[in-house]
């Protein structure tokens, strides 16, 4: 679902605070010149059936959605996400708390690689394609591709950490696992 104006803040930080888990992405345009940068444009968080795309490059970061993202009391996983809190930050002042990075996580059962579709193919088998990750965020609408792959972002952070959480996986048959 996208939420690209505040009417739509409420039912959707009500569905995600409901969650016990959801899975958490930010997106930004890509800047092509030394020097440039740009804002945080998409933030995407995840139950199990439901991805909820909040663009900030038009809403800011309203004061519902940072209480979530501040609220220790709902776990949030999400990748690299010391990056994520430091873009968000430049909205606006970010004290983020129940965040589990999946590059931490995934050290205790012996994955190597830290990139999300590395994680995915090593856990379940198959890569994701990061094919829209160097589009316009910031562009009037998202294309279909776009929301797919921002939905899949998120998800793919919770249900990782789902599978590795309930000993689905088992890192000792994994060809992926660090040597000591």
């Amino acid at each position: 679902m996208i939420v690209d104006s505040l009417e739509g803040v409420d039912s959707a930080v009500a569905e995600l605070t409901a969650a016990a888990l959801i899975g958490f992405d930010t997106e930004t345009k890509p800047a092509f010149k030394k020097g440039q940068t740009h804002s945080v444009a998409l933030l995407q968080l995840s139950t199990p059936s439901r991805s909820f795309l909040f663009r900030l490059c038009r809403i800011g970061l309203p004061p519902q959605v940072k209480e979530l993202l501040e609220n220790p009391a709902v776990t949030k996983v999400g990748l690299s996400i010391k990056d994520d809190f430091h873009s968000l930050n430049k909205i606006g002042p970010l004290a983020p708390a129940g965040f589990i990075d999946l590059q931490d996580y995934v050290r205790r059962f012996g994955i190597a690689d830290s990139s999300l579709t590395k994680i995915h193919a090593i856990v379940f088998g198959k890569r994701i394609s990061k094919s829209q990750q160097l589009t316009n965020w910031e562009a009037p609408s998202l294309n279909r591709r776009q929301q797919e792959y921002a939905s899949l972002d998120a998800l793919a952070c919770l249900r990782l950490y789902t599978t590795l959480s309930s000993g689905a996986f088992n890192p000792a048959t994994s060809p992926y696992r660090e040597t000591p």
